[in-house]
């Protein structure tokens, strides 16, 4: 029997898919604590001071230190370096400085770069969407009342 430790595969870093994992779940928590919060109601000195080191927290968590260790394990683990050259599957990345066709040289290391713009841009667009959940969290949507064909309420009265 062959025994296989998907964490050991290359390419699979323990500390960058814990953080990049923690980090989302850190932040998709806001929504059942939002879901039960009631609204209208002023928050404490207390809860203000807690909710705003807690975003803080999660927000370095974001931008801080899972950018750092993708690019840690891209580095260190898979070797993605300035002087490692992307050629790509059949060689359809080479460079014309190279003899290929391609009109530029792609380095791993952008590569690198590009992927740790992604998980900015990721963690922005989650951000985003979380704070503006918090902000609606309690409207309520209202439905459109039905209307004839001449452009009237369709609204029996009582």
């Amino acid at each position: 029997m062959i025994a296989i430790d998907i964490l050991r595969w290359p390419g699979v870093n323990q500390a960058f898919l814990f953080s990049f994992v923690m980090t989302t779940a850190m932040a998709l928590v806001v929504i059942p604590i939002g879901k039960r919060r009631p609204m209208g109601r002023p928050a404490t000195w207390g809860e203000a001071m807690i909710g705003s080191v807690y975003t803080f927290f999660v927000m370095f968590l974001a931008f801080g230190v899972v950018p750092h260790q993708f690019i840690d394990h891209a580095d260190k683990e898979l070797g993605w370096r300035k002087d490692k050259l992307l050629m790509g599957p059949f060689d359809i990345l080479n460079a014309k400085a190279n003899g290929g066709n391609f009109p530029f040289t792609l380095s791993y290391e952008a590569v690198r770069d590009i992927l740790v713009v992604v998980i900015h841009v990721y963690f922005i667009g989650l951000m985003i969407y979380m704070f503006v959940w918090w902000q609606k969290r309690g409207e309520k949507v209202v439905k459109e009342i039905e209307t004839s064909s001449y452009g009237r309420p369709l609204v029996r009265k009582s």
